[in-house]
């Protein structure tokens, strides 16, 4: 592929992008059930979208990737609650891989999240990005970690340990 066509493909993947973020907003006003059917898939695609297809293009074209104001920051508005985990994955399974990254300094949430997915991978657990960030959220507003900023937002919040003291996991 040449830059023009790397370029034309970029737009229709942001484009889809955009489509998908319509639909997903549908998708969690739709009642648990509902939710629970289409939630997962399409944060599968969502995944696939933002960290496999695009990131081809910018690692061939580096310039066509958006500078950071303009990068889609991948949000969530789901709740623990709304989540329906695999039979083969347990809460337990996602806390250890989460707190097995985590340290007493500051990380960006986007960081733990991408390392705990290729952790799942690695495991072969078949767990959606969105999910982790869903549970990662979750362990804060438990008190399990600490965080700062809007968890929804990956890239511009932090999540840390609590303490040396207290071990989670």
């Amino acid at each position: 592929m040449d830059r023009t066509q790397a370029a034309e493909i970029q737009e229709h993947m942001l484009e889809a992008a955009d489509a998908i973020d319509r639909a997903s907003r549908l998708i969690f006003a739709l009642d648990k059930e509902d939710r629970v059917i289409l939630a997962a898939p399409l944060g599968e695609i969502v995944a696939k979208l933002h960290f496999e297809l695009l990131e081809a293009v910018y690692a061939r074209y580096p310039d066509l990737r958006p500078r950071d104001d303009d990068w889609y920051i991948v949000d969530t508005d789901r709740r623990w609650e709304d989540i329906a985990l695999p039979e083969s994955v347990s809460e337990t399974d996602l806390d250890s891989i989460i707190f097995s990254l985590l340290k007493l300094q500051w990380q960006k949430t986007a960081a733990i999240i991408s390392r705990a997915w290729n952790r799942c991978e690695t495991l072969g657990l078949p767990v959606d990005i969105e999910v982790l960030g869903v549970r990662l959220q979750a362990l804060a507003e438990a008190g399990r970690l600490a965080s700062q900023g809007d968890l929804r937002k990956w890239r511009y919040s932090e999540v840390r340990r609590n303490s040396a003291k207290r071990r989670d996991v």
